[in-house]
Parts: C-alpha cells; sequence; structure tokens
C-alpha cells in the first residue's frame, strides 16, 4: 500500500516536464523578472530583454497592470514592479518571525557602529537581502530587500559558507562560479577555504572591497535551533569609515547582534 499523496499535491507534482508547466503564465513570470531587474524598462526593451514579441509582451504587461504587479510612471511609458508586487513579496516575510526579531537588534547595531545594518539569508545559492536599517550618513551602502549577491563577493554570504560543510561549499561554488567584481573579489576556491576558516575563528567575516570598490561589510550568521545557519546580519558602509584597523571592534558588535537575533529565533550557536 503506498502511502497517502500530501494534501494540495497532485499525482504530477514531482514532474517538472513542459506538460505540467503553464507557459503563458512562464513567459510572465520572466517579463516580471526582467521588470525587477531594472529602473523603468520600454516595451521595446522589454521585448528584446525577454526575447518575446512586442504584442506578447504588452498583453502579460496589461494584465500585470490589472493586478497592481507592475505600473507605468506619468508619460515615461516605462514599466516599474508596482505596489502589488510588493504587498506579495512582503508575505515572505511573515512566513518566519526572522525579520520582525532582527529589527530591534539591527536598529541598534546601526546606533553602535553608525553603519547601514543589513538582513539577509541564503535563496538558491545566493544572498537575498530582507530587510535594512540605514544610517543618516549622506554617502551609505544601499540593499533594498530583494537584492540578490553571490555569496563569495558578500560579508553575509561568506558568514553563512564558513558554517557550511566543505561540500556544501563546494557545490555552491561549482554551481555559480566565482566571478571576479573588483581586484579585491575572492575567485580560487582555496583562497575562498582559507578565509572561511578565518571567519570561522573569528566569528565574522569581512568583505573587504570585494562587491564594489571603496564598500566594505562586516558579517555574522544567525542560526536555528538545530545550530544551523540560516541568516546573517551585517554592516556596511564606505572603506574609510569602516578602517580594516576597526574591524575586529566593529566584528564584536555585529556577533553580538546576530547572538541576540539567534537567540530571539530560538536557534543556537554551534558551540551552545
Amino acid at each position: 500500500m503506498q502511502p497517502p499523496r500530501p494534501r494540495g499535491r497532485p499525482k504530477a507534482f514531482n514532474d517538472k516536464t513542459d506538460q505540467n508547466t503553464i507557459q503563458s503564465l512562464d513567459r510572465a513570470m520572466v517579463i516580471l523578472r526582467a521588470v525587477s531587474e531594472h529602473d523603468g524598462l520600454s516595451l521595446t526593451d522589454l521585448s528584446i530583454h525577454t526575447d518575446q514579441a512586442a504584442a506578447t509582451v504588452y498583453r502579460v504587461l496589461t494584465t500585470l497592470q490589472s493586478h497592481g504587479i507592475v505600473e507605468t510612471e506619468g508619460d515615461s511609458q516605462l514599466w516599474h514592479v508596482g505596489s502589488g508586487a510588493f504587498r506579495i513579496g512582503t508575505k515572505f516575510l511573515r512566513r518566519t518571525k526572522l525579520a520582525e526579531r532582527s529589527r530591534e537588534p539591527m536598529q541598534e547595531l546601526m546606533r553602535q557602529t553608525g553603519e547601514t545594518a543589513n538582513l539577509g539569508v541564503e535563496k538558491q545559492d545566493e544572498v537575498l537581502f530582507l530587510s535594512q536599517v540605514e544610517t543618516h550618513q549622506t554617502i551609505r551602502a544601499f540593499f533594498p530587500p530583494g537584492t540578490q549577491s553571490p555569496m563569495h563577493a558578500s560579508g553575509i554570504g561568506k558568514a553563512l559558507l564558513a558554517f557550511y560543510t566543505p561540500d556544501q561549499v563546494s557545490r555552491v561554488v561549482q554551481t555559480r562560479g566565482l566571478a571576479g567584481f573588483t581586484k579585491l573579489t575572492i575567485t580560487s576556491e582555496a583562497l575562498l577555504t582559507d578565509d572561511l576558516a578565518r571567519t570561522r575563528l573569528r566569528g565574522y567575516s569581512i568583505d573587504d572591497q570585494e562587491r564594489a570598490d571603496g564598500m566594505r561589510c562586516i558579517a555574522a550568521p544567525i542560526f536555528d535551533a538545530y545550530g544551523a545557519p540560516v541568516a546573517g546580519v551585517s554592516v556596511s558602509g564606505p572603506s574609510f569609515r569602516i578602517p580594516l584597523s576597526s574591524a575586529d571592534q566593529i566584528g564584536r558588535m555585529v556577533r553580538g547582534a546576530a547572538e541576540a537575533i539567534t537567540t530571539a529565533i530560538g536557534g543556537t550557536s554551534p558551540t551552545g
């Protein structure tokens, strides 16, 4: 006797072949993703970016517009993500108390350091930024919710990778590669392994202008009830305000915020 199928799942749940996908919906998602990745695109640009006929793109856009998922501003005729997409996206945050319970430690971290505090999780082998508490400084880092970043060139990404198993790290490297963004980006798996070992010993990672010239980030991991890294918190800002000579002092503050969040979500560090 076969075990009962989970409720809400059809027989073909694990069948991802074309016959079980809705092509029009798939096209719509490709278009929506293109809109989300740019600061306004014209119909022609969207047609080019998605390799779809302009008439098809327009029908998809007007359908999404009727639900508030996309919108145009004034007479610009450029398409942007709409407020409806934001409302749907925020439901992701409500799946967990992580964002809510991170807010106070992040605000305190921003007050302590004077720099922007960020919260991120791993999503499909990249860092997905969930929330941010911005500094009042004129020059500051900006990672709006929904921004994604390669793990090897991100403070939060390296903080998480440091507590992955070697096999997990290798899988991420093989899947995503080690693209270079600046002359300081780590593009060697051996060098990344060394960097992650130092991160484990310190309890915090350093993104030393590895994603963007002139910007540094110091991050620490957040753990769940099983001691597994599930998120990371960081501070980021211009390198002249976050000198390497202050890394240990700031690192202790970031690690303290991560420990507070770990406790708030019922987690425990690997060392207890």
